[in-house]
């Protein structure tokens, strides 16, 4: 995607009430991002989703600001930016009705034609669940998949380590823009990672680590594996969020079994129970 058409994207997707389905709803009728601030607002009416208040929102002259101001920052940074219909992006999450029209990565990811395993559970992880997940990832091993996790504290970045140790890509999703690293003691990880590897996120510059951000970005820890993994996680949290929308996905989901008192197997047995 050239700059011209990647502005006009990263507009659309500033206007307010334009989530990835309605944009992508755009983009297959209007043929181009471009477009789409071309075409009457007549014909714009007739797609489906696309009311009066929405048609007033494409008009508003300030998402062209924002897009410009972050084009740039993509542009000094050296962002790849990956597009939902181009080669490089996740063959996987094609298939996903709401993946991001755009994703953002640093690093040396190839996600296509790879075994591609999500790894999740509590930010709260055990010894148990620790050595459960080194020792499945060192089994992992020799079939040389990618390891995708959240990078957050726990089962994530434990993920990320023993996949690094085992010379695996390791790809961590961020609920955040890539101007910064959170947790910020995470930071030691970033260049060996990024050596083989990266990381992704679909929030912009601007984005700062919000609560609701986490949940947003598990649909796409889901989206781009083939099977994700759940270690540990209490009756709620969001790494069950992550299995459901797996499964949703129509992916392979597994959950590590645990004794019925310990903290955080409660949420791995509920979650099995309810998929019968």
């Amino acid at each position: 995607m050239n700059d011209e058409e990647l502005f006009h994207v990263l507009a659309l997707l500033q206007v307010e009430g334009v989530g990835d389905i309605i944009a992508k709803k755009l983009l297959t009728h209007c043929g181009s991002p471009s477009a789409i601030f071309k075409t009457k607002t007549t014909q714009l009416a007739s797609i489906d989703g696309i009311g009066t208040v929405l048609l007033k929102n494409l008009k508003d002259k300030s998402i062209f600001e924002k897009a410009e101001k972050e084009l740039k920052f993509i542009t000094t940074h050296d962002i790849n930016v990956s597009y939902f219909l181009d080669e490089n992006y996740p063959e996987r999450l094609k298939h996903c009705i709401d993946g991001p029209v755009v994703l953002f990565s640093a690093g040396n990811i190839d996600l296509n034609n790879r075994k591609t395993i999500s790894i999740v559970g509590t930010r709260q992880i055990t010894s148990y669940g620790t050595e459960f997940c080194k020792k499945l990832i060192a089994d992992l091993a020799p079939l040389n998949p990618i390891i995708v996790s959240g990078f957050a504290y726990g089962v994530d970045i434990v993920a990320h380590q023993a996949a690094m140790e085992h010379n695996l890509q390791t790809v961590g999703v961020l609920a955040h823009g890539l101007n910064q690293i959170y947790p910020k003691t995470h930071k030691k990880y970033v260049s060996k990672m990024e050596e083989n590897g990266g990381f992704m996120t679909e929030f912009w510059s601007s984005s700062n680590p919000e609560k609701e951000n986490f949940v947003k970005r598990n649909r796409i820890v889901a989206g781009i594996s083939e099977a994700t993994i759940v270690i540990e996680s209490a009756d709620k949290g969001g790494s069950l969020i992550t299995a459901t929308m797996a499964n949703d996905y129509n992916r392979d989901v597994f959950a590590v079994p645990g004794r019925t008192t310990d903290k955080y197997s409660p949420g791995c047995i509920t979650w099995l129970n309810t998929q019968k």
